[in-house]
């Protein structure tokens, strides 16, 4: 995506605040160019893309809303690598509280999320009493079985922590406790589509009734498709919960048409226009203008999975390869992609092999920005981005949830420094 006129215009205020503080061979280095193109951008000589003002906000430490402080303190819990964090951050929110098991995730988060605090590791290992007081709780939880409760419903519901019987030795346990301790004003929670109907819908009835009857919680759900922002059907269901009434209405989260999207717009660009990838050559030649070769299936993998749709497809079962071209909208990305590719191939025509996507290309799928680090293998990038949000959704919600978790002061203070 290229600057406007009046992107320029901003492009170069945020250069010039970015100046204030950083030597211009620092902002060069951050940006990933060299002086040279630094002072070309600055001149207007060459387009520079959209992705810098994005990494020059980041520099700044603000986002298009807000500067200095949050309007709202948020923790991040299940936090992957962070797009939640990214959408909340995005609205005025400031995170002050950030857990994640695995450890590549934690790499990927903090080179995203560089300084603040300290990324913690295992959630079942934090005692709430240790966890910042904050506005919001965030958090994409893993979906797991729930034991049978050793008290009936009635009792259950009767005592104030009466989720303990029926959620204990869960993840969501430990969100159910956090949430117990902190009070937080708001929360938003992610999970896959069949959370409802897990176990047959026992899991989601557990969950639904620690928040409202437990917790006391305010609980408002929904199923939303990525498709509304990106070129991917990515079905998710959204909790969000108050703990004051408030008139939050789903109809107030901006869906924009579904599938007005299309996969050609997060491809790598291979016409002359004046973009530059921060990544490098890293996935893609621009000499050549093509993706490495090694994004292109084997002849050995491509036969198999062909002769595994054949007999899958003779059986009367869908299994199978997607397929998809620049005008597609894709199957749902997921963490076993870096396996073969199948659920997304992008066809390159008849006398070549399809490919994969790109790290790049999957992170722009799921609605990252450019500037979006990725310091780890194609493996764990894949993984990762395929157990991620899609950023906009995300974006939209917390954009609905604001006025209701922003206090009409602050948001005054604020905005009168802005």
């Amino acid at each position: 995506m290229i600057l406007t006129t009046e992107d320029t215009k901003h492009f170069d205020s945020y250069l010039e605040a970015a100046k204030k503080a950083h030597p211009e061979m620092d902002i060069a280095k951050r940006l990933g160019i060299t002086e040279r193109t630094l002072r070309r951008w600055k001149s207007g000589d060459v387009v520079a893309p959209q992705l810098a003002i994005e990494e020059l906000q980041r520099l700044l430490n603000f986002g298009p809303i807000h500067t200095g402080t949050g309007d709202f303190k948020f923790i991040d819990l299940f936090a992957g690598v962070g797009g939640i964090r990214v959408a909340f951050e995005s609205i005025g929110g400031e995170c002050v509280f950030t857990s994640e098991w695995d450890d590549y995730a934690q790499k990927t988060y903090a080179a995203n999320f560089p300084g603040g605090h300290a990324i913690n590791g295992d959630i079942t290992q934090i005692d709430e009493e240790d966890i910042p007081d904050h506005d919001v709780l965030l958090g994409g939880f893993p979906c797991q079985p729930f034991s049978i409760a050793g008290v009936s419903k009635k009792n259950a519901l009767g005592r104030a922590h009466g989720f303990e019987d029926e959620t204990q030795g869960t993840l969501f346990f430990d969100v159910a406790r956090i949430i117990a301790k902190k009070q937080p004003r708001a929360f938003l929670l992610e999970n896959v589509k069949n959370l409802q109907s897990h176990d047959k819908g026992r899991t989601f009835d557990v969950i639904r009734r620690t928040l409202q009857d437990a917790l006391g919680y305010q609980v408002f759900v929904k199923v939303i498709d990525g498709a509304h922002f990106v070129p991917q059907h990515r079905e998710r269901i959204l909790i969000v919960g108050f703990r004051d009434p408030v008139p939050f209405d789903w109809d107030s989260v901006v869906l924009p048409e579904k599938g007005n999207r299309k996969l050609g717009e997060i491809l790598h660009k291979k016409s002359d226009e004046p973009f530059i990838e921060l990544d490098g050559d890293r996935y893609y030649d621009h000499k050549t203008k093509k993706v490495l070769d090694k994004y292109t299936l084997t002849d050995n993998l491509w036969a198999y999975l062909q002769n595994y749709k054949k007999k899958h497809q003779e059986a009367g079962n869908g299994f199978g390869f997607g397929m998809v071209t620049a005008e597609s909208v894709t199957r749902t990305l997921s963490a076993r992609y870096y396996k073969d590719g199948s659920e997304i191939l992008l066809s390159q025509g008849s006398k070549k092999n399809p490919r994969r996507l790109t790290p790049r290309e999957c992170a722009r799928l799921m609605g990252f920005p450019d500037t979006f680090k990725i310091p780890v293998s194609d493996t764990r990038a894949y993984k990762q981005f395929g157990n991620s949000v899609v950023v906009p959704v995300m974006k939209a919600v917390a954009q609905a949830m604001r006025e209701h978790i922003v206090l009409p002061d602050k948001a005054n203070q604020n905005s009168r420094t802005r």
